[in-house]
């Protein structure tokens, strides 16, 4: 219709009907989220480590002896209780190879796929700001090439070649937590570039499907400050980044070889300031900081001892702690949908040095009236589930 038509019909007050639009193209529908891994954990047998069950057998004879028949049955079901096995220098390399022996043994027993803790502990300048537990490697003599050749590189060959059985890899513990908190030691911050060489090294040379790598985050008593928080996020990014493009890890692990509990029923007062104020909170605190960095926000939790309330006058005790117990029984069934599994890292009755308790044996010595207490005090869970 003509302009001057069109002026006609509005002065004559006749209705004028507009070309239609085009419809409008429908926006993109946004991509669908990317699938979550699968828990490395769900359907499969947490190791049982016959080696630490031996332990416990001096253990289970001390009650025997002091006619304790209750404890001594306590510890029976202890003895068949999954926990982790340690890597904590080259001799121990071959724990491996035993620890995988045992799981093919009670695959072929049980039918059921194992899954196998490994903890990773070897690197150069070990425990800068503590020393209890300092390693075999020296940055200044040679210790990161060291720890790469002959350390790193047959454990990943010992781990690639045992296909038919699964690990949780437990990378370094306490190592990033001080880069995050103890530069000030000018041990750790000579420490701190080896620190981030080795465990990006080591997590670029375990990439295969059978391993599940797990980074140390510490505990919620260290890193779980509001300030400690996003830090400890973007050293962990750091860290990652350096292992190169395409590296994956399943996320990260808290607690080890330390004391709090995962879901606290009484608050202990030293947590009055902090949201981390149990694990559970921690990695809940924890995982919006890991994302914002790229990195994923899962989480298996050590339960291998845990500090009865109260027990603390601070949250930096960490030597042999007393009383505690053994924590709860390792399990997926978490209430926390970030967390893999609970597990038990720390072999309980393994001394953390020479520190603590009077007559405490070096770290990683079996210290037996250590491990009474820990049966005396244990969760009820470890024997309701045996």
């Amino acid at each position: 219709m003509r302009a001057s038509c069109v002026l006609a019909a509005l002065a004559t007050g006749v209705a004028v009907s507009a070309a239609p639009s085009p419809p409008k193209p429908s926006p993109p529908a946004p991509p669908p989220p990317p699938p979550v891994p699968r828990n490395p954990f769900a359907g499969k047998t947490q190791f049982v480590n016959p080696t630490w069950a031996t332990k416990l057998e001096q253990t289970r004879k001390s009650f025997l002896s002091q006619g304790d028949f209750i404890n001594a049955a306590k510890t029976s079901k202890v003895q068949q209780t999954s926990s982790f096995v340690w890597v904590s220098d080259r001799a121990s390399l071959t724990n491996i190879d035993d620890a995988v022996a045992a799981a093919r043994k009670a695959q072929r027993k049980t039918g059921k796929k194992q899954i196998i803790g490994l903890v990773l502990y070897d690197l150069p300048d070990r425990d800068c700001s503590a020393g209890e537990s300092a390693g075999e490697f020296s940055s200044a003599n040679n210790g990161l090439e060291l720890y790469k050749t002959e350390y790193v590189t047959p454990f990943a060959k010992k781990v690639a070649a045992a296909k038919d059985v699964d690990f949780a890899i437990v990378l370094e513990p306490d190592s990033l937590a001080n880069l995050v908190t103890n530069l000030g030691v000018e041990f750790c911050a000579n420490a701190a570039p080896v620190y981030r060489e080795g465990i990006a090294y080591a997590i670029a040379n375990l990439q295969y499907p059978n391993v599940n790598l797990y980074l140390d985050a510490a505990h919620g008593g260290w890193l779980g400050w509001d300030d400690n928080l996003p830090l400890a996020a973007k050293e962990f990014a750091t860290v990652f980044n350096l292992a190169g493009e395409g590296k994956k890890i399943r996320g990260f692990v808290t607690n080890v070889s330390n004391y709090n509990p995962f879901q606290a029923t009484i608050r202990d007062n030293f947590t009055e300031w902090s949201h981390s104020w149990d694990e559970s909170h921690y990695v809940t605190s924890l995982a919006p900081h890991l994302e914002a960095e790229g990195l994923p926000s899962r989480f298996i939790i050590d339960q291998g001892r845990v500090a009865l309330p109260g027990t603390r006058a601070e949250w930096g005790e960490w030597c042999n702690v007393e009383p505690a117990g053994f924590g709860h029984a390792p399990t997926t069934f978490t209430n926390n949908t970030l967390v893999d599994a609970l597990v038990w890292v720390k072999p309980g009755g393994e001394s953390d040095g020479k520190c603590g308790l009077e007559g405490a044996p070096a770290a990683g010595q079996w210290f037996d009236e250590y491990a009474q207490m820990l049966v005396k005090n244990a969760d009820p869970s470890v024997f309701k589930r045996v």
